[in-house]
C-alpha cells in the first residue's frame, strides 16, 4: 500500500533558544545561546540568564553528547548568567567525572559568589600518572 503526501517527512526549522523541559519561559531562565567547536577536543558554550539544577538540562545534555563525540575542554561563557546556584557546580562535577576540563569565562558576581563559596568542593579533573605516557 502507498500514500501521496505533499509534506516532507523532515523540515529545516530554525533551532530554538534551549530551555529545559518545563522551565519557566520567562526572559531570565537559561539559555544555551551558542555552542561552537574549537579544534577537534574543544567546545565553548556561551550561557545567558538563570543557572539552577532545572534549567541546566540543556547544558547536561550537550556535554554529554559532547563528552561521547570526544570533546575533553570546555570554555563556559557565563558573562550573561543573572543567576546561578549549585547546578552549574553539578555540570561542571559531572563534566570532570567524565573525564572533561574546564575554564569558566567573564564569570559576572552572581556566578563569582558561588564559584567562590565552593572553592575546594569540585571534583578536581583527571591526572595522568607521571611516566605513565609510554609504557
Amino acid at each position: 500500500m502507498s500514500t501521496t503526501s505533499s509534506a516532507p517527512i523532515l523540515t529545516a526549522i530554525p533551532l530554538p533558544v534551549l530551555c529545559a523541559p518545563g522551565a519557566d519561559t520567562a526572559p531570565g531562565v537559561i539559555a544555551v545561546q551558542s555552542c561552537t567547536g574549537i579544534g577537534t577536543t574543544g567546545l565553548l558554550v556561551r550561557l545567558a540568564g538563570e543557572v539552577d539544577h532545572h534549567s541546566c538540562a540543556p547544558l547536561r545534555a550537550i556535554l554529554a553528547s559532547s563528552a561521547g563525540a570526544g570533546v575533553t575542554g570546555l570554555v563556559l561563557d557565563v558573562a550573561r548568567v543573572t543567576f546561578c546556584d549549585s547546578g552549574l557546580l553539578g555540570v561542571l562535577d559531572q563534566w570532570t567525572a567524565m573525564g572533561g576540563t574546564y575554564r569558566i569565562d567573564a564569570p559576572p558576581p552572581p556566578v563569582l559568589r558561588l564559584l567562590r563559596a565552593s572553592a575546594g568542593t569540585l571534583r578536581p579533573p583527571p591526572r595522568t600518572p607521571s611516566g605513565s605516557a609510554g609504557r
